[in-house]
């Protein structure tokens, strides 16, 4: 089944103490490219859901973001140097001392001096990064899910679009042969004009109407142009990235239609060229978004 390159998913979980909260979005891209942001403490697991990811995202720009809802608790410590704090109140004793100044030692001011006072978080645990991922796949397949179900609307319009083109083939395939016949008539008439009553030769004019006719018959086009609509087919019903062969069979309708139409000669061939040429255009468009 094909499937769009747009997708969006999300999920949400308990990690590490706290929770995050995952959202992976993908657009169009011709090539796989994955953006992360994730906040300073995962970042080294970011490799790790570049990796998860591709397992469910072939193509596209695919942005994933990673945030706290809940910070996990930070237990901290404080240690006091007794040792430190003497040292500084017999410090001031003394200067208070020398310089004849009365009063006492504030606690406050030993506590603020250098290394009294100690702050250390205690060791925290390593993260794992395993409950991470799972939510990375969670999210991933809510995208494959959204890139599925868009995926089936845009290959449901893409067959109607191949149907209407083999509609419009019929018409040409149908008028080829009386466009061959009345161009034989138009030359012979050319002809028996300019001879001005001399006899016509037939065999002359049989060999003119073979060229003519080699120079402008379209059952090769039409039968490679038959193969493509095949392939297209197949190419959508098909698993995977898809999305670069439809665009190369999309190019390869046009060449034929093109040639068809430099041999058309005919109102009624023309008119269908053209709205085999507005179709194409419309799959090149839609086919952009297939992954």
């Amino acid at each position: 089944m094909s499937r769009s390159m747009t997708g969006f998913g999300e999920a949400e979980g308990a990690f590490g103490g706290g929770r995050l909260a995952i959202e992976v979005r993908t657009v169009n891209h011709r090539h796989l490219a994955v953006q992360c942001r994730l906040p300073a403490d995962l970042q080294r697991f970011e490799t790790e859901v570049r990796h998860r990811l591709r397992a469910y995202v072939e193509r596209g720009h695919a942005s994933v973001t990673v945030r706290w809802t809940e910070l996990p608790e930070r237990s901290t410590s404080v240690t006091v140097n007794v040792e430190r704090a003497r040292a500084v109140r017999a410090a001031l004793e003394r200067l208070r001392e020398s310089l004849g100044i009365e009063g006492d030692v504030d606690l406050a001011f030993v506590a603020r001096q250098p290394d009294v006072l100690v702050y250390g978080s205690e060791e925290e645990p390593e993260l794992e990064g395993d409950p991470l991922l799972l939510l990375i796949e969670q999210a991933a397949q809510q995208v494959v899910g959204a890139r599925e179900r868009e995926g089936a609307d845009l290959a449901a319009d893409l067959t109607s679009r191949i149907l209407l083109m083999e509609d419009r083939l019929q018409v040409i395939e149908a008028r080829a042969p009386e466009r061959l016949t009345a161009e034989r008539d138009r030359l012979r008439q050319a002809v028996t004009d300019l001879l001005n009553g001399r006899q016509l030769d037939e065999s002359r004019l049989a060999q003119e109407i073979a060229l003519l006719a080699e120079r402008m018959d379209i059952t090769e086009e039409i039968v490679r142009l038959r193969s493509h609509f095949a392939s297209f087919r197949a190419g959508l019903a098909a698993s995977g990235a898809v999305g670069r062969r439809l665009a190369f069979l999309g190019q390869e309708m046009l060449r034929e239609v093109n040639t068809i139409g430099s041999k058309a000669n005919d109102a009624a061939m023309a008119e269908a060229v053209i709205d085999l040429k507005s179709e194409l255009e419309k799959i090149r468009e839609q086919v952009e978004n297939i992954e």
